[in-house]
């Protein structure tokens, strides 16, 4: 069910708000993600909501820490049953290793470890003043092969790089997608953007949709037009 594949980012600044905002699409989307925003604000609790609206849990974190702090953090995580979790994949192998090692003895394999490549807020000059002297496709990849040899099976990447990412990964791995906007909306602070529908044809598995949900007239609304273009990106991909 294309809905399903639908990741709400609940970046609401309290519980009252995110409870609400998950509420209003209740049944239309798949996962709902809890960020940092309202993970700082409200601790655990804001976890429950995932659950309360009848869908999994994306924990948002983006841990990038030493290796033995991120595997305690994503062992905690584990315990709240979320099915996502964030990691840069920048933390290095011997973090995500870990990371990866503890949440499958924790959980058997339904936590699933996502590496963040490159932001999608992010484009070649950002990386350039960091030092990094090449494209941010080409920088994402090499962050990909790095996580996927220390047994990364998750990733998080911009539309611009899934189709790259899928060819070089393979058909195993989970691909995630931010930065997706419905046809004609507005970028807001993402440089690599797409829509749905191109997303899920390039490869993607899910993507992550806030503002053009949160803030429309009618939030279900807008999340099943999303979650239509999502079947469009299926079709397109089944006749590739």
């Amino acid at each position: 069910m294309p809905h399903r594949r639908i990741a709400f980012a609940l970046d609401y600044p309290s519980l009252s708000e995110a409870r609400a905002g998950a509420a209003a699409v209740k049944g239309s989307v798949g996962i709902f993600k809890v960020g940092l925003e309202l993970f700082v604000k409200e601790g655990p609790a804001a976890f429950a909501v995932a659950a309360e609206a009848g869908g999994d849990l994306f924990a948002d974190l983006k841990l990038h820490d030493i290796p033995e702090t991120v595997e305690r953090a994503v062992a905690s995580v584990a315990l709240s049953g979320a099915r996502f979790v964030t990691l840069h994949a920048a933390g290095g192998a011997a973090m995500l290793r870990r990371a990866v090692e503890r949440a499958h003895r924790e959980t058997g394999g339904r936590l699933v470890v996502l590496a963040v490549t490159v932001l999608t807020s992010l484009d070649d000059a950002d990386l350039a003043a960091q030092g990094i002297d090449d494209h941010a496709e080409k920088h994402a990849l090499r962050l990909a092969r790095m996580a996927h040899d220390a047994g990364v099976r998750g990733f998080v990447c911009s539309p611009a790089e899934v189709g790259a990412m899928r060819a070089e990964l393979g058909p195993e791995v989970t691909l995630v997608t931010p930065g997706v906007r419905p046809a004609g909306s507005e970028a807001h602070d993402q440089k690599r953007v797409a829509t749905a529908a191109d997303a899920i044809a390039n490869g993607a598995d899910f993507v992550v949709v806030g503002r053009p949900i949160r803030d429309a007239p009618d939030p279900k609304e807008a999340a099943r037009s999303i979650a239509a273009e999502i079947g469009q990106g299926l079709a397109r991909r089944t006749k590739a």
